[in-house]
C-alpha cells in the first residue's frame, strides 16, 4: 500500500508532468485529491484481507470468526460491551478472548488431557495455573502386583521439602478421602477420586532492577532489606516457559514466592552444574556491591557461591566470613559483621502485585507536550540529580525566553535508583514541568528530615497557567506539597482591572506516594496520620490516575476561590485507617474541593464540598458532603451513615431495600467489602477476598468488581474459565478452581 499523495502523479509520463509544471501544477493538485481516496480504498481492501485471520483481524471481527467454528460465549460472564468505548473494548477482549478462538480446534482435539486445563486458564483468563489430579494423592492400600510408588505417600518427618509443600499446589503427601464437592461454593473439598483442581495465580510479578537495598541501622549496620522502603517483601520467581505442551507446571514455571528450601536445593545444584534457576541476571534476584566513594561507579555482582539461604525472621543468623545470608521469604540480607559493604548494596528482584498501578517497572504510555526540552537524569547520564536538571532548565529558559520548547521541560530518570534530595521547585507563569521515570523504570525519591525550621516535603510552587506532572515515581519519607501564590490584587479589597490568572493543572499518574510516608518491617505505616499530598490555594484541576497515594489535604480560600476540581481514577487513596481522613481540609469542616472518582478504592473518611460523580468505587470510610443536591454516586459501596449526593444502585442500599427491617443490619454486614490485605507493601494489597460478597465482586455497572481492580474483569475471567473447564474435562470428572493467589 502506498500512502504518498503523489503516487498517481508519479505514474504519469514525464512530458505531462513538465507541461503541468508550466501550468502551476493544476493536474498534480487534482491527482493528489484522487490519490487520497485511492489510498482509503486500498487500505480498506488490505484490512479486509487481514480480517480473514484471527491473528491479524480487528477486535470487532473476533466474534464473527468465533461463529464460524461454533464458539459459544459464556452467558454467565455477561453481555458484550459497547465497541465504541475503551471500557467496552477491554471488556469484550475478556468475554471473547482472541487467543482462545485461535486455539479452539486444538483444544477440541486434546479434550480430556490434564495439561489442556492449564492451557485453558492461560488462554481464556490470562492466569498462570497448575492442574492436579487429587485421586493420585489419596492414601490407599496398593496391590503387590501393581505398585505405584509415585502415588500419594505417607509423611516422612525428615523430608522438610515435602512438609513445606503440604496442602500446597505442589503437595505429594497422601490424604484421606474428602467427600465435599470441589465445586461447592460454600466449603470446597479437594481429595476425592473424581476431583481435579486447577490452582490459579492471579498476582503478576514485577521486576526491580539495580536499586539500593535498605540498611536497617536500628537493627545492625550489616542488616538489609531488598525493599528500599525497609519493609519485608517476599521474593518471587520469574516464570519460565514450559518446553513441552504436555508438561504439568512446576514451581519454576509459575509466579510463586521463593521458599528457603527451594533456594537451598538450587544452590546445591549450582555448585554441581554451575547453573541456577533463581539467581543471576534476568533471574528472580541478584545482589550487587557498589564501588567505594571517590571511584567511578559500577555494580559488582556477588557470586552465587557466596550466598547462604537462611531464616532471618529474628535477624538471629550471622553468616561466616566472605558469605552473605539471604532470606527469600522475608526479603532480608545479612552480611558478616566485620565485612560491611562500604560501597553500598544494590539488588535486583521480583515482587508480586495485582495490576499495573503505582510506581513500577512496567510498560506505560509516556505523555508529554508537543514541544519540550528533555533532561535525562541517572547514574550514567549528564545530570546525576533531579535538582541539577531543574536548575539547568531554568537557565536555558532565561537564556531563551521566546522559545516555546524551553517553557516546557521533561526531566526523565533513566534508572531505578534512589534520589535523596531537597526539592523546592518554582515554576513561572505558563511553564510546564514533568518529572517522570523512563519506561520500565521505577526511580525512588527519598525525602529526609533536613530542616528544623520548616517541612521537608517535595515542595512545588506554581503560578498562573503552570502545569506540573509526576509520572512513574515512588516517593517515600515525606509527602508532596503543591501551592500557588495568590497575586496581590486578589488579596486586596480594592477593585482592579487586572486580568484573572489562568488555572493550573497538577497530574499524578502511575506513581506511589507511600501512605504513612514510610513503612515498618511488617508494612505498618510509620506516620499513619500524615498526609501524602497537600494542596494550597490552587485554582484549576488535580488529576490522579493509576496511582497509590496516602491522604489528601486541601487548603483553599472558600470565599475568593471556587472549589478545587480533583479527578481520581483507577487509584488507591489510603489514609491507613477507615477512621482517619482520606480527603479533608485542616481546620475546616470539609475540604473546598469538587471530587470525581472512578474505579477507585478509598480507605478513610471523605470530607468535601461536593462529589460531582463517583462510580464503580469502594469507599471504606464515612463520607460527608456539604452540597448533597449536586452530583451522583452510582454502583459504589458507601459506608452506612454517610452524607452523600443521590445514590443509584449502590451498596448496601440495594440489599437493604430487598430485605425486611430486622435483617437490614445483617445484610449490610454481609456485603461489607473484605480484602486480603489493607497494608501497602504486601503482595495482596487491596485485592478482594474470596469470601467477599458477590454484590461487591460483581457490583460495577458492567458486572465487574468495584474498586481499583475493576479493569481486570476478574468475574468475567472466572466465569469463562469455569465454563471451559466443564466443557473440556473428561466425563465423570469434576474440575474446580482453587485460588493460590
Amino acid at each position: 500500500m502506498n500512502n504518498t499523495t503523489d503516487y498517481l502523479y508519479n505514474l504519469l509520463p514525464v512530458i505531462y508532468r513538465q507541461r503541468d509544471a508550466e501550468n502551476d501544477y493544476a493536474l498534480r493538485d487534482l491527482l493528489q485529491i484522487i490519490t487520497e481516496q485511492v489510498n482509503v480504498v486500498e487500505s480498506d481492501i488490505s484490512q479486509l484481507y487481514d480480517n480473514w485471520f484471527i491473528e491479524t483481524c480487528q477486535d470487532w471481527v473476533v466474534p464473527y470468526i468465533g461463529d464460524l467454528i461454533a464458539y459459544k460465549p459464556v452467558d454467565e460472564a455477561g453481555k458484550p460491551g459497547d465497541i465504541n468505548t475503551f471500557q467496552g473494548q477491554q471488556r469484550n477482549k475478556i468475554l471473547i478472548p482472541r487467543r482462545e478462538l485461535a486455539n479452539t480446534i486444538r483444544y477440541r482435539r486434546r479434550k480430556g488431557t490434564l495439561a489442556l486445563l492449564e492451557l485453558l486458564a492461560n488462554d481464556v483468563a490470562g492466569w498462570f495455573a497448575r492442574a492436579v489430579e487429587f485421586y493420585k494423592l489419596l492414601g490407599w492400600t496398593q496391590h503387590l502386583n501393581h505398585l505405584q510408588l509415585e502415588q500419594g505417600r505417607t509423611v516422612d518427618l525428615r523430608q522438610s521439602d515435602a512438609l513445606e509443600r503440604l496442602n500446597s499446589p505442589f503437595n505429594f503427601i497422601a490424604h484421606t478421602v474428602d467427600i465435599r464437592r470441589i465445586q461447592s461454593p460454600y466449603d470446597q473439598g479437594r481429595y476425592n477420586i473424581p476431583d481435579v483442581g486447577v490452582f490459579i495465580w492471579r498476582l503478576k510479578t514485577y521486576s526491580v532492577t539495580k536499586t539500593p537495598a535498605y540498611c536497617l541501622e536500628e537493627v545492625r549496620p550489616n542488616c538489609y532489606t531488598f525493599s528500599v522502603l525497609g519493609n519485608d517483601t517476599p521474593l518471587y520467581n520469574v516464570p519460565q516457559p514450559e518446553t513441552e505442551p504436555t508438561h504439568i507446571a512446576e514451581e519454576i514455571n509459575l509466579p510463586v514466592p521463593l521458599r528457603r528450601r527451594v533456594l537451598e536445593i538450587d544452590k546445591h545444584k549450582f555448585l554441581e552444574t554451575s547453573e541456577s534457576f533463581y539467581y543471576g541476571e534476568n533471574k528472580s534476584f541478584q545482589i550487587f556491591l557498589g564501588t567505594p566513594a571517590g571511584t567511578p561507579f559500577s555494580w559488582r555482582p556477588i557470586p552465587y557461591s557466596k550466598i547462604i539461604p537462611a531464616d532471618l525472621s529474628e535477624w538471629q543468623y550471622q553468616p561466616p566470613p566472605d558469605m552473605v545470608a539471604v532470606d527469600p521469604v522475608l526479603g532480608r540480607i545479612v552480611f558478616p559483621s566485620r565485612q560491611l559493604p562500604k560501597g553500598g548494596v544494590w539488588v535486583s528482584y521480583q515482587y508480586a502485585f495485582s495490576a499495573d498501578i503505582g510506581g513500577g517497572e512496567y510498560n506505560r504510555t509516556l505523555l508529554q507536550p508537543t514541544t519540550y526540552t528533555l533532561y535525562q537524569v541517572g547514574k550514567q547520564e549528564e545530570f546525576t540529580t533531579i535538582n541539577d536538571a531543574f536548575n539547568h532548565w531554568q537557565l536555558d529558559n532565561q537564556a531563551n525566553p521566546n522559545e516555546a520548547k524551553y517553557r516546557q521541560a521533561v526531566i526523565e530518570i533513566t534508572d531505578s535508583g534512589v534520589y535523596t534530595e531537597r526539592f523546592d521547585l518554582y515554576l513561572q507563569a505558563n511553564q510546564t514541568l514533568q518529572i517522570r521515570a523512563a519506561n520500565y523504570k521505577r526511580p525512588v525519591i527519598r525525602l529526609l528530615d533536613y530542616q528544623a525550621e520548616t517541612t521537608d516535603s517535595l515542595h512545588v510552587n506554581l503560578q498562573s497557567g503552570s502545569r506540573f506532572t509526576l509520572d512513574g515515581l515512588l516517593i517515600v519519607g515525606r509527602g508532596v506539597q503543591i501551592q500557588r501564590e495568590m497575586p496581590d490584587f486578589l488579596l486586596s479589597t480594592t477593585p482592579t482591572n487586572t486580568e484573572i490568572p489562568s488555572p493550573v493543572k497538577v497530574t499524578i499518574r502511575h506513581s506511589t506516594l507511600v501512605p504513612g510516608w514510610s513503612l515498618q518491617c511488617d508494612c505498618e505505616p510509620k506516620r499513619p496520620t500524615e498526609p501524602s499530598l497537600e494542596l494550597y490555594n490552587l485554582k484549576g484541576q488535580v488529576e490522579i490516575t493509576h496511582s497509590i497515594i496516602g491522604s489528601i489535604q486541601v487548603d483553599q480560600d472558600e470565599v475568593q476561590t471556587d472549589p478545587l476540581t480533583i479527578h481520581i481514577s483507577d487509584s488507591i487513596v489510603d489514609a491507613t485507617h477507615t477512621e482517619q481522613e482520606a480527603i479533608d481540609a485542616p481546620g475546616s469542616a470539609v475540604a473546598h474541593a469538587k471530587l470525581a472518582i472512578y474505579r477507585s478504592t478509598v480507605f478513610g473518611k471523605i470530607l468535601t464540598h461536593s462529589i460531582k460523580l463517583a462510580e464503580n468505587s469502594i469507599f471504606k470510610g464515612c463520607i460527608t458532603v456539604a452540597r448533597r443536591q449536586e452530583g451522583c454516586m452510582r454502583f459504589c459501596y458507601v459506608t452506612p451513615n454517610s452524607r452523600t449526593p443521590r445514590r443509584y444502585n449502590c451498596q448496601p442500599d440495594l440489599v437493604q431495600q430487598a430485605t425486611s427491617e430486622d435483617l437490614k443490619h445483617v445484610e449490610s454486614d454481609r456485603v461489607r467489602p473484605q480484602f486480603k490485605s489493607t497494608r501497602y507493601g504486601t503482595p495482596t494489597y487491596c485485592q478482594l477476598a474470596n469470601s467477599c460478597a458477590e454484590e461487591i465482586k460483581r457490583g460495577a455497572d458492567d458486572e465487574s468488581e468495584m474498586g481499583v481492580f475493576h479493569h481486570l474483569y476478574q468475574p468475567q475471567r472466572e466465569a469463562n474459565l469455569r465454563a471451559r473447564l466443564d466443557e473440556y474435562s473428561p466425563s465423570g470428572m469434576e474440575t474446580g478452581i482453587i485460588y493460590a493467589s
